[in-house]
């Protein structure tokens, strides 16, 4: 597994991860990545740091008795520093953390108001534009193919920021 730091044409930053790097390159050719905040289609890696374990760094970090600002949690009211001294916002309180509470609040919304239906969402989403299925909220997966076809055929669709439950 491989974890990239991304950004979309928009300008956010978000990270995912990706069996390797193939994996990542075939979903960006077939327009399959989208931005976890605003569903934007066009994906590119991020400059990102190399992730270091402890085999690959150069020495050791020598021990220490008293803990210091860094190694307190970031968090209200305990802000952490950057990389030049100067005070940066807790991890949590900016952006990023509003924008991942909202993302669980729509699952959690989702699992409770709308019908899960899997990797038969387009057939179902059919169904009820065509008044063969009762009408209902439903969410699932659908192909980049599926979609398109149902967008074509004017069946409102939205595109989820966030993977499906794959229990079906």
């Amino acid at each position: 597994m491989i974890r990239y730091s991304l950004r979309c044409a928009a300008g956010h930053s978000f990270e995912s991860w990706f069996r390797d790097s193939a994996a990542f390159d075939k979903l960006a050719a077939s327009d399959s990545l989208a931005c976890a905040i605003c569903g934007d289609s066009h994906v590119e890696k991020a400059i990102m740091a190399p992730a270091l374990t402890a085999s690959e760094r150069a020495s050791p970090a020598p021990a220490r008795s008293e803990p210091t600002a860094t190694d307190k949690i970031a968090g209200p009211g305990n802000p952490r520093p950057g990389p030049n001294g100067a005070e940066q916002p807790p991890l949590l309180s900016g952006t990023a953390g509003r924008v991942e509470q909202a993302l669980t609040e729509l699952r959690r919304y989702l699992s409770a108001k709308a019908d899960y239906v899997g990797r038969g969402f387009a057939d179902e989403a059919r169904r009820i534009h065509l008044g063969e299925s009762d009408e209902r909220a439903i969410w699932g997966e659908a192909s980049p193919d599926e979609a398109k076809a149902l967008t074509e055929e004017g069946i409102p669709i939205a595109p989820l920021p966030f993977l499906s439950r794959r229990d079906d």
